[in-house]
């Protein structure tokens, strides 16, 4: 589980698949560790349905809870005065 959660931090969102081949965890361990994570309230997860070459693929976006990613860099928009 603390793979899982380092892996999350580190990488930020991502699929269920995605983690479990890049960690080298296999899918069923991925989930089951998501799934304590998620009871604990450290991880939150949405179920996704894609489409590939027409047949639907199941599967869980999961990203650490209550993190918030740092601001992209460049220039910022001015807020514009509001006039009545």
């Amino acid at each position: 589980m603390t793979q899982i959660l380092q892996y999350l931090k580190k990488h930020g969102q991502r699929l269920d698949t995605e983690i479990a081949k890049d960690t080298g965890i296999s899918l069923a361990k991925v989930r089951e560790g998501v799934s304590t994570l998620r009871a604990s309230g450290d991880v939150i997860t949405c179920d996704l349905t894609r489409f590939e070459d027409g047949k639907p693929i199941q599967a869980w976006v999961c990203r650490v809870s209550g993190y918030t990613p740092h601001a992209a860099p460049g220039r910022k928009a001015k807020p514009t005065a509001v006039v009545s």
